[in-house]
């Protein structure tokens, strides 16, 4: 069976040559029974409780995506690059705002992103790294070259997930030596953490903050806290007590150092001012410095798909740097010669909520039917701040198996960023994700996606 062979091709345009599977894959797969390496993959994930929501199975394709040294490393400096931008960007968002002076951006792509907080303006915060952790997703298009299609910097999940499916594929599958491993990603997360608590703490007691089974993440919840050794709390564990944050860990109440902060609840305070749950025991002491985030409240800004307009042009701001990853070109329609020229090409481009995840609300016009295109314009035309548009992206395709064979299907990569002031790490790989169905573009697990292990070679 030979990926690289003509009929293995087939379906495949000239433009995703960079995709092809290489010689490396074509041995690895050499005689393998791709409809029992899916069943063997998938029952070694149900059989470590590998779950994407409180039922559904993990899908991980079995043919891994290869990427080589030469294409990694300027991937992997871009991605460095933008995120010691990004987090600039959030620092001086709740300090001076220096950008919006410059005219570099408008203050209400700011003001109006749903995870701007607006209390923290002016307010002692004191992280030295406001995005300790990044996953942003990145496209390959057409033209071969890498984009970012979208930045996390929220809560990203992701991470466990792609060390699940390199652990399951490995048990079937022999990873050639050339591969990168990716056995110091758990570590370098924990280096994280601890580099996130308070002045003078030398040994941080770090605590993950999960809302439990319901999360759809969960299970990467678990098992980071399992790997690193770290009590899994809910937010109605920590208490605030003298103003510093406790927990009752090991059977006894004590004092929390640093908490990694996995809940859907990414706010510190409700739109009317007051804090939510979680504010009210975080907010204070994180303010004065006795409690470090991983990730800080309010860096939600920076992931603001209205922000993502801007930040080939946040990089040039803060770092002086030209940017080394492009955006896909992202329009703002509350800008008036923006928003007609998002109408009048409407058909050709994609419409996107502000807000909102897991694809939820997309409709990628050249490909929706008619009716849908002239709600999108309607609603974009009614609430041009409530919406961005993206150009079209043909994202690459990568072999996949299908009923047995192997087919071209869509897939983006989710690469992690680990950010300690300056010093920045990239986790070699990532997630890639794959939509299992014929043409999809969109790869969410949420849409009948799943993922592929991802092979960077040194």
């Amino acid at each position: 069976m030979a990926l690289s062979g003509s009929g293995d091709r087939a379906g495949y345009t000239s433009a995703e040559a960079h995709e092809d599977p290489t010689d490396l894959m074509d041995a690895t797969l050499a005689g393998v029974d791709l409809g029992r390496l899916v069943d063997a993959v998938a029952t070694r994930l149900r059989g470590r409780g590998v779950t994407f929501g409180a039922e559904a199975a993990f899908r991980v394709d079995p043919v891994p995506r290869v990427i080589s040294a030469e294409e990694w490393a300027p991937l992997a400096a871009g991605l460095v690059q933008r995120v010691r931008a990004l987090n600039r960007f959030v620092a001086d968002v709740y300090a001076d705002q220096r950008i919006v002076d410059a005219g570099v951006m408008p203050g209400e792509a700011i003001t109006t992103a749903e995870f701007f907080e607006a209390e923290l303006v002016g307010m002692p915060v004191p992280p030295a790294t406001w995005i300790p952790v990044a996953g942003l997703d990145v496209i390959r298009d057409t033209d071969g070259d890498f984009k970012v299609l979208e930045d996390n910097v929220r809560t990203p999940s992701g991470l466990a997930y792609a060390i699940a499916a390199r652990d399951a594929l490995t048990q079937s599958l022999p990873v050639p030596a050339e591969v990168r491993s990716l056995g110091d990603a758990y570590e370098l997360l924990g280096r994280t953490l601890r580099a996130a608590a308070p002045d003078g703490v030398d040994e941080p007691t770090i605590v993950v903050v999960s809302d439990g089974p319901h999360n759809a993440a969960y299970y990467e919840h678990a098992t980071i806290a399992g790997e690193l050794g770290l009590p899994l709390l809910n937010p109605g564990d920590l208490r605030l007590r003298a103003g510093r944050v406790m927990a009752r860990i090991g059977g006894r109440l004590r004092p929390v150092d640093v908490v990694y902060r996995r809940t859907d609840g990414d706010r510190l305070f409700e739109p009317s001012g007051a804090p939510t749950p979680l504010g009210e025991v975080l907010a204070e002491p994180w303010q004065a410095g006795r409690v470090g985030l991983v990730n800080a409240f309010g860096t939600g800004v920076a992931d603001d798909k209205l922000i993502h307009a801007y930040v080939e042009d946040i990089v040039r701001f803060y770092l002086g740097e030209d940017p080394l990853l492009r955006s896909v070109p992202t329009y703002d329609p509350s800008q008036p010669d923006q928003l007609a020229m998002v109408l009048d090409r409407i058909g050709e481009l994609v419409i996107k909520p502000r807000s909102g995840h897991g694809g939820a609300g997309v409709v990628v016009c050249p490909h929706a039917d008619p009716a849908d295109v002239d709600r999108a314009a309607a609603a974009v035309r009614a609430n041009p701040g409530h919406y961005i548009a993206q150009e079209m992206v043909v994202l690459s395709r990568q072999p996949t198996v299908c009923d047995g064979r192997l087919e071209p299907r869509h897939v983006d990569l989710r690469p992690f960023v680990m950010a300690r002031g300056d010093e920045v790490d990239v986790i070699p790989g990532g997630l890639t994700r794959v939509a299992f169905t014929r043409g999809a573009l969109v790869v969410n697990s949420s849409q009948n996606g799943g993922a592929k292990d991802t092979w960077v070679l040194a």
